[in-house]
């Protein structure tokens, strides 16, 4: 749960971005943009740590952000990140990005369901899962985060929102069990 200055922080710079965004026509091509660097960002605590550290001093940071982004990104969203850290924002990064990524969601009807199976999801399954929460939820489209988990020794566990569907090995044993324990 993030804190009420963070929220304070990433709210007002997500709906800024989503704003231009929608203003230039751009929404979800910059969604793209943004999932990659969400990506980036989980796969480099080193990326996070300069963002974070006070001792760096900003035209660094640009530089990085500069190196990182390139021509791959939309300008708009590049300009938006030299903002962040003019602004000394760019710690609030992932919070940002993640913002926008739900605004966009809700834009475009799309759910996001965090995925957990005790093994990785082949490309038929996960679509066949993608189908099921569209059913589930009435949602547009479906975005999927995936996390591997042994313990839950097979099936899959469907997180949407509050709601959790546990179609899990563990959670049918776990059911068994509490019946068994209920009917005496």
């Amino acid at each position: 749960m993030q804190s009420a200055i963070t929220a304070e922080v990433v709210e007002p710079y997500a709906e800024a971005l989503m704003s231009l965004a929608k203003e230039k026509n751009v929404a979800d091509a910059i969604g793209e943009d943004v999932r990659s660097l969400v990506s980036l960002l989980k796969e480099s605590a080193e990326l996070k740590a300069l963002f974070a550290s006070p001792m760096i001093k900003a035209e660094q940071k640009k530089a990085v952000i500069r190196n990182i982004a390139g021509e791959q990104i939309n300008p708009f969203l590049l300009n938006f990140l030299l903002l962040l850290v003019d602004k000394g924002r760019i710690s609030f990064i992932e919070g940002v990005l993640a913002k926008y990524l739900e605004i966009l969601r809700k834009l475009n009807n799309t759910v996001l369901a965090e995925i957990t199976s005790a093994v990785r999801l082949y490309e038929g399954e996960s679509e066949k899962l993608m189908e099921k929460v569209k059913t589930l939820t009435g949602a547009s489209a479906v975005e999927i985060e995936t996390k591997i988990d042994p313990d839950i020794i097979g099936g899959v566990i469907i997180k949407v929102g509050s709601q959790v569907y546990d179609a899990s090995l563990r959670g049918q044993l776990r059911r068994i069990t509490l019946g068994m324990l209920g009917s005496n």
